[in-house]
């Protein structure tokens, strides 16, 4: 079998020498060239076809964002993010390469530690990341890309939406390729939309401030915040996104959210399963389940657990998804009410938190 190709782009001499001597611990792995600005990434792209590209986002030249939206506009390419979560200025374009089209952030090796673990996560990564199949994206400007919507793809999706109860709380769970796609819905969100979010995001620890950040930033109509272990449940009305902590999960009971360290569910914590088993439930037929792209299963067990309470269920469609493993997993299951693709999905949710006003309006429309 031929070895994964590998392009390796960072504007540190250092940096780059820790990736290359690393990944070529690996007999699976290739490196075949480097580059220390965008502009000479984008180009060894176009030329050599790498298999995998770890990035940087702070470059000169041409900022690893930009050569993001370039490569996967002209030469989709699964990319690596390898970015310093501690670094302030990189952490939210970090999440904008993400939004972009790159796969997956991993965060760079702090000090001189040579202990092989984060060798070990790095060879993983590109493994995993190699695996993804690129989608070309339109080289328009990023903010328009996520903020536009697709309404004529709304015509051909039928709701069979439950109306007999009023919805009171939506929880979404995602992974690969979540963060854009959360943004992507919340960006299409109106302001009259009812209902408080509750939000599984995979995403390595020390990147998770910078998410809550970045999701925050995007967020037209509701505050984003990290949930506090034993807050109330929000009501409707209550216009409010809240987050799984790092390394914990996020769960509903008598009435509160409570954040949790019990054991991992499919290697992940926060774990989506745990969210939507406990939202079943404590909602019943009140609540709203979403499952977003992402690697693996998590999320299939519960949004199954939530259509079987009388909640309303929706998956991610595989044509917009980056890897459609949770969602595929879930439809498998039966567990989704509606199969929508991404830019639909803030109009199903729209509609199945439909809630009749005195009037008899629908107040979310």
């Amino acid at each position: 079998m031929a070895p994964i190709r590998v392009l390796v782009a960072d504007d540190s001499i250092t940096v780059r020498k820790r990736l290359v001597q690393s990944l070529s611990t690996d007999p699976e792995l290739e490196v075949i060239a480097e580059a220390a600005d965008g502009s000479a990434v984008t180009e060894l792209c176009r030329r050599l076809r790498p298999d995998v590209i770890t990035m940087d986002v702070m470059m000169p030249v041409m900022d690893g964002v930009t050569a993001t939206e370039f490569i996967m506009a002209h030469c989709p390419t699964p990319i690596l993010v390898v970015s310093a979560a501690s670094n302030r200025g990189q952490v939210l374009p970090t999440f904008d390469a993400l939004a972009a089209g790159a796969v997956d952030v991993l965060d760079k090796p702090s000090g001189g530690a040579v202990d092989g673990a984060w060798e070990s996560k790095l060879i993983a990564a590109v493994k995993m990341v190699s695996r993804i199949k690129a989608i070309k994206r339109s080289s328009i400007n990023r903010r328009a890309r996520v903020a536009s919507a697709s309404a004529k793809l709304l015509e051909a999706i039928v709701l069979p939406v439950l109306e007999s109860e009023e919805a009171a709380i939506v929880a979404i769970g995602a992974s690969i390729g979540g963060p854009a796609a959360i943004v992507k819905i919340l960006s299409q969100v109106p302001t009259s939309f009812p209902l408080p979010i509750l939000l599984v995001i995979h995403v390595a620890p020390e990147f998770a401030a910078g998410l809550v950040q970045w999701i925050a930033n995007a967020s037209k109509h509701h505050s984003v915040r990290v949930a506090v272990n034993g807050e109330p449940m929000p009501r409707p009305g209550h216009r409010v996104i809240l987050m799984a902590p790092p390394d914990r999960h996020l769960v509903v009971g008598k009435g509160r959210l409570w954040t949790t360290d019990s054991p991992q569910r499919h290697l992940c914590r926060p774990s989506i399963d745990e969210l939507f088993e406990s939202v079943a439930r404590e909602c019943g037929s009140q609540a709203i389940a979403c499952l977003l792209t992402g690697m693996g299963k998590d999320g299939a067990r519960g949004l199954l657990e939530v259509r079987r309470s009388g909640g309303q269920t929706i998956a991610q469609d595989e044509a917009s998804s980056v890897v459609f493993g949770m969602p595929r997993e879930a439809i498998a299951l039966d567990a989704a009410r509606v199969i929508a693709p991404l830019e639909a999905v803030a109009e199903t949710l729209c509609l199945m938190a439909r809630r009749r006003g005195r009037d008899g309006e629908a107040i979310c429309r």
